[in-house]
């Protein structure tokens, strides 16, 4: 059954989810779980593109109770939540298997990182062309356009698929 640009496999009660089902947005993402009168209802989980999922008990919509599980299976923890928490910088693929040796350390996550396209930054959701100011998926699928905030962000904190000789400044000293 379609729903606007989504995708819904499962039963229906009055042209409503009903039961165990599928429900895929627009966007990728896929809630696999118990449905009620058009609503998640019951125990289901939400599965994301980039490979993170959010499983959870729902009421009429809302997740009372859920868990967050990203995708290289780091588990979110609202109390007693240690990762990158300043004291221990390093990445959840360093903290199960080691640190590279020196020369090889991680630049992201990912081991491999993710080869970003020539000219983009990879801005967590997808990589971004700061020269268009559009944001696609890891599939090359649009996202959206970034706005003035979002696009600061993106150039200062994230990783870009060049390299920058950083040399010695005119009139400065190093």
């Amino acid at each position: 059954m379609e729903f606007t640009g989504s995708r819904y496999d499962g039963d229906t009660k009055n042209g409503r989810m009903e039961s165990r089902g599928e429900y895929t947005l627009p966007t990728g993402t896929r809630y696999v779980g118990d449905m009620k009168d058009g609503y998640f209802h019951g125990n289901g989980v939400l599965h994301f593109p980039n490979g993170g999922k959010y499983e959870g008990t729902w009421e009429k919509g809302i997740c009372n109770q859920g868990t967050y599980t990203f995708s290289d299976g780091l588990v979110y923890q609202e109390t007693d939540w240690v990762y990158c928490d300043g004291n221990d910088r390093r990445y959840y693929t360093e903290i199960c298997h080691g640190l590279k040796p020196a020369g090889e350390s991680h630049l992201t996550n990912l081991d491999p990182p993710r080869v970003i396209p020539e000219g983009c930054y990879d801005c967590g959701d997808g990589f971004y062309n700061h020269k268009t100011r559009i944001i696609t998926d890891y599939e090359h699928r649009f996202l959206r356009n970034a706005d003035d905030d979002e696009h600061k962000w993106i150039v200062s904190t994230c990783r870009k698929s060049w390299d920058e000789i950083a040399g010695q400044r005119q009139g400065g000293s190093v």
